[in-house]
């Protein structure tokens, strides 16, 4: 695991930085967002140190994979599964990217609107 001294996530997996984790494997941790915008949002990440999504390389596509068996996992575990969520990546500055470690925000627990059904 590649960790930067600066970002706040590598941090958090470091546990220098207290989370309310949810989830945890060798490869994958999740945790609440401190700043939610639905009843259940859960931030997934990487231990793996990425940038970007733009920055995954082939070798880390398993990692993407085990986000989102996490994804799953953690639908099922805050009884969202079944009534649905949202898995959202944000790629850069105009894709609303704020950390420069790739993560995802499972959302859920109510109707999300905002887009229109893809």
């Amino acid at each position: 695991m590649s960790a930067q001294v600066d970002c706040i996530f590598c941090k958090i997996i470091d546990r220098k930085i207290p989370a309310n984790i949810v989830y945890e494997t060798d490869s994958v941790l999740a945790f609440h967002d401190i700043q939610p915008v639905a009843p259940v949002h859960i931030l997934i990440i990487p231990k793996t140190h990425i940038p970007t999504m733009n920055d995954v390389k082939e070798s880390e596509l398993p990692l993407i994979a085990d986000i989102h068996r996490a994804a799953q996992e953690i639908a099922k575990q805050f009884g969202i599964a079944d009534s649905g969520y949202r898995l959202v990546n944000n790629c850069n500055r105009d894709g609303g990217q704020v950390v420069y470690h790739i993560h995802y925000h499972l959302l859920g627990g109510e109707l999300i609107g905002g887009l229109r059904a893809l």
